[in-house]
This record gives structure tokens, C-alpha cells and sequence, in this order.
């Protein structure tokens, strides 16, 4: 990790990411503050957020807890929030690093915006770079943030006015825009992922058009007219 620190691509992978942890660490105080005015012990967000780490699953569970839910069913609601996360950790298979260790270590940093802030950069040695500097942070900032709201319980009041749940989606679209403006094979899959994702929220429960959009991959990689 120290010679990472010392690479001349320190400084702007970490000027990058600082927008992604802002964005994490909003949301983990929301997180941490909602599932501790719902009435949850304060260590069941932070031990949560330490061993899950996985916001859309641990607002799914912390839901369904709140509600009257056994955690029998929020632990089957956040693994099937979290499918999606097998074909990212495909995607970024070549940076987790070597060893059985260390690959463990890397998939449990495997995150929507960590893998789309990877992804995003233009050769393999910053990408392996950028995964360890975003995935990091990331995770440290998700961290302290719910810590933080937690901590301040109900003293946030409703945190959904504050509109933080735009936060996330922001980056996101933020991160992906340069390869749906250059690469066509890239913007055919995000457009149908989208339609059906749309197509299909009416009718399946939340997260589940998430899954469905993967389908859109189908048609990544075909050239005009043909495979």
C-alpha cells in the first residue's frame, strides 16, 4: 500500500474519488440515524455496515426489521439485492489482487460505484490502482458515516427530506457518462438495461429490476448488423 501512496496517479485517483466518498458517507449517516430512531441497537448498523457493506441491501434489511421482519427474510432480501455483485466482481476479476486472501479482501470492497470508478480508467495498471484508492475510501467513509448517524439517532429527524437518496445515483451517472458517450456496444446495453429495468418496476419488488437490467449485456459487443 505505501508504494501505491507514492505513485504520481495517487493524487488524482484520490482527487476522483473524493466526490464518491462524500456521496457514501452522506448516505451512511441517513442509514445509521434511520435504523437507530427506528429502534435497532446502535451496533446492529455499524457491525452491519462492517461485515455486509452493501447500502442497498443494508437499508432493505434494516426496512424489514423496522417493519416486523424476521432476519431470516432481511438476510435473504439483501442476497438477492446483492446478485448483481457477482457479474461486478467478473468484471473487475483482474485487480482484486493475488491469493486467496487477497481476493477476499477485494471482493468484499466490490461495489456499484467502486467497480464503475475502476472500470472508467484507461489502462490495467490504474485500474488496479484506482480499485484499492476508491474501494478504500469508500469503505471508510461508508463506515464513519453511519457510525456518525447512529450516534446522532434521531436528533437528523426524517432524513429522507434531505433528499439523500439522489446522492448515489448522481455518481453514478457521473461515472459511467464517459464510456456511454464513446463506446456504442456500451450504450445499446445501458438503454436496454433501462428499459426493462423500467418495464418491470411496477410489478417486482425493489431491487429486482436492477437484476433484470444485466440482461441488457446480452447485446454487448455486437457490431452494426451483426455479432
Amino acid at each position: 500500500m505505501r508504494s501505491l501512496l507514492r505513485t504520481p496517479m495517487m493524487a488524482p485517483l484520490v482527487r476522483d474519488s473524493a466526490l464518491v466518498w462524500l456521496a457514501s458517507g452522506v448516505v451512511g449517516v441517513s442509514f445509521g440515524a434511520i435504523a437507530v430512531a427506528g429502534g435497532l441497537p446502535l451496533w446492529v448498523p455499524v457491525a452491519m455496515s462492517l461485515v455486509v457493506y452493501a447500502g442497498s441491501a443494508q437499508f432493505s434489511a434494516v426496512g424489514l426489521l423496522l417493519a416486523g421482519g424476521g432476519p431470516l427474510a432481511a438476510a435473504a432480501t439483501g442476497l438477492i439485492l446483492n446478485t448483481r455483485t457477482a457479474a461486478f466482481s467478473l468484471a473487475v476479476a483482474d485487480v482484486l489482487g493475488p491469493g486467496r486472501l487477497a481476493r477476499l479482501a477485494g471482493a468484499h470492497l466490490v461495489t456499484d460505484e467502486t467497480v464503475a470508478f475502476t472500470l472508467a480508467q484507461p489502462d490495467p495498471a490504474r485500474r488496479r490502482a484506482a480499485f484499492r484508492v476508491n474501494g478504500l475510501g469508500l469503505f471508510a467513509a461508508w463506515n464513519a458515516g453511519v457510525l456518525a448517524g447512529a450516534l446522532a439517532g434521531t436528533a437528523l429527524g426524517d432524513t429522507a427530506t434531505y433528499g439523500l437518496d439522489a446522492a448515489f445515483p448522481a455518481v453514478l451517472v457521473a461515472l459511467v457518462l464517459p464510456a456511454l458517450r464513446t463506446d456504442r456496444s456500451v450504450r445499446r446495453s445501458a438503454l436496454l438495461g433501462a428499459a426493462l429495468a423500467l418495464a418491470v418496476t411496477p410489478a417486482v419488488p425493489a431491487g429486482v429490476p436492477v437484476l433484470l437490467a444485466l440482461a441488457g449485456l446480452v447485446v454487448h459487443g455486437r457490431k452494426d448488423g451483426a455479432e
